[in-house]
C-alpha cells in the first residue's frame, strides 16, 4: 500500500535498522559494503544498514534519501500509521515518529476489524509486527493528518 511520508524523515532519524533481504540488489549494490553488517539471527545474505552518530540512516543526504528509487523494501513497507491505528506508543527515543504519530487521526469504520487489530496488538509479545500484519491482510488503512 502506499505509505503518504510526504518527505518526512523522521524513521530516517530514528535510530533503526534497517533490514535488506539478499533479492534486493538494485538496492545492495547502492550501498557500500561498510555500511552493511550481517543481520542477526538470519541465513547469510541478509544484512542491516545502520545508522550513523545522529541516528540517521547513512542514505540521508541532505535531508532526503540518496537511493530513494531502490530503497531497501523495509522502508517502502515502513508505516508509522500503525502506532495511531492500534493506539501503540512509539518508543520514546523516538520522538520524531511520535510527533508524526500523533497527526494522524483514524475513524472507525468496522468495529470488528478494529478490535482485531487492537487484539493484535497486544497478542504474544510482538504488537507492532503483528498489528501490521493485521492491517496488511485487511483493507487499506484510511486516516487523516490533522490539520496544522
Amino acid at each position: 500500500m502506499a505509505v503518504p511520508c510526504d518527505g518526512c524523515t523522521a524513521c530516517c532519524t530514528s535510530s533503526q535498522f534497517v533490514h535488506i533481504e539478499p533479492d534486493e540488489t538494485e538496492t545492495l549494490a547502492l550501498i557500500p559494503n561498510e555500511l552493511r553488517f550481517p543481520a542477526p539471527g538470519l541465513p547469510r545474505g541478509h544484512v542491516v544498514l545502520g545508522y550513523d552518530e545522529n541516528g540517521h540512516c547513512p542514505m540521508l543526504i541532505d535531508g532526503a534519501c540518496a537511493i530513494y528509487e531502490h530503497r531497501p523494501r523495509t522502508c517502502r513497507t515502513y508505516d508509522c500509521r500503525v502506532f495511531a491505528a492500534t493506539g501503540v506508543e512509539p518508543d520514546p527515543s523516538q520522538p520524531e515518529i511520535a510527533a508524526r504519530v500523533r497527526e494522524w487521526q483514524f475513524e472507525i469504520d468496522d468495529g470488528a476489524r478494529w478490535d482485531a487489530v487492537r487484539a493484535a496488538v497486544v497478542d504474544d509479545g510482538l504488537p507492532l509486527a503483528r498489528a501490521l500484519r493485521a492491517l496488511s491482510e485487511s483493507r487499506p488503512l484510511r486516516g487523516s493528518r490533522s490539520p496544522g
